[in-house]
């Protein structure tokens, strides 16, 4: 079984996507961007905000399609420069607490209306 998450909690999707896909037991969450839903507009230029940002709008998709901060498996984190992992690092340790998903992060070039940091999830119930 396959469903479509949509949510007001997490910003609409930007391009021909959605925000959340529910397959069986899994969800894969799209690539969250610093974008406040409530006013449509990206985070200030700080990779700590935008990072709580990302996750806030990450936990946003899971309380929607029911599934606990403890389902994450994987996350992968995409930054505009590896030298904003460590303050990434920090706001991802106090979002996961003593929950370790794996995680791969990578450093890119550009995203998408600039911003600083784009990170996406894989959970399973």
């Amino acid at each position: 079984m396959k469903k479509q998450i949509v949510t007001e909690l997490a910003p609409a999707a930007i391009g021909p996507y959605s925000q959340a896909i529910q397959a069986d037991r899994f969800l894969f969450i799209s690539g969250q961007l610093p974008i406040d839903p409530n006013r449509g507009q990206m985070e200030i230029a700080d990779v700590s905000i935008q990072t709580k940002r990302c996750l806030t709008n990450i936990a946003g998709i899971m309380d929607t399609a029911g599934y606990p901060r403890e389902s994450v498996v994987k996350c992968t984190v995409y930054l505009k420069d590896l030298n904003f992992f460590n303050q990434m690092n920090q706001v991802y340790q106090e979002f996961f607490g003593d929950h370790k998903p794996a995680r791969a992060a990578f450093e890119v070039s550009r995203l998408p209306k600039d911003a600083l940091i784009e990170i996406e999830a894989i959970c399973i119930l």
